[in-house]
């Protein structure tokens, strides 16, 4: 049987881009722990709806490391935050916030003025 491990790929690209753990990464998708961790060894791929939250959750990253630093892109995506009513960003993107989230990441990355 053949599998993609294009989706894995996606989970392995996270880790590089900002330093999240593999329970970071199973609470934005809904998979379990050792889940996560077979992806990231590419013994196995995520499908559905995991797969779909993995792939917002690799937006999200890829546009946070663009205006945070690399290290703290975990520590914001676990901090509650105002702007979204006291919820986690994490919790956001699992419950299938992804537009939500993504509306708040673009407020980091419009230019200010002062």
């Amino acid at each position: 049987m053949f599998m993609s491990l294009a989706y894995a790929d996606e989970a392995v690209r996270i880790r590089r881009l900002a330093p999240l753990t593999e329970r970071d990464i199973a609470r934005a998708t809904g998979a379990g722990v050792s889940t996560v961790s077979a992806w990231l060894h590419r013994t196995r791929a995520p499908s559905g709806r995991r797969a779909e939250r993995l792939v917002e959750l690799s937006a999200i990253i890829e546009r946070l490391a663009t205006v945070l630093d690399q290290e703290y892109v975990p520590v914001w995506l676990n901090r509650p935050l105002v702007a979204l009513d006291h919820r986690k960003p994490i919790d956001v993107l699992a419950s299938g916030g992804y537009e939500e989230l993504s509306r708040i990441v673009a407020g980091l990355e419009a230019p200010t003025f002062s």
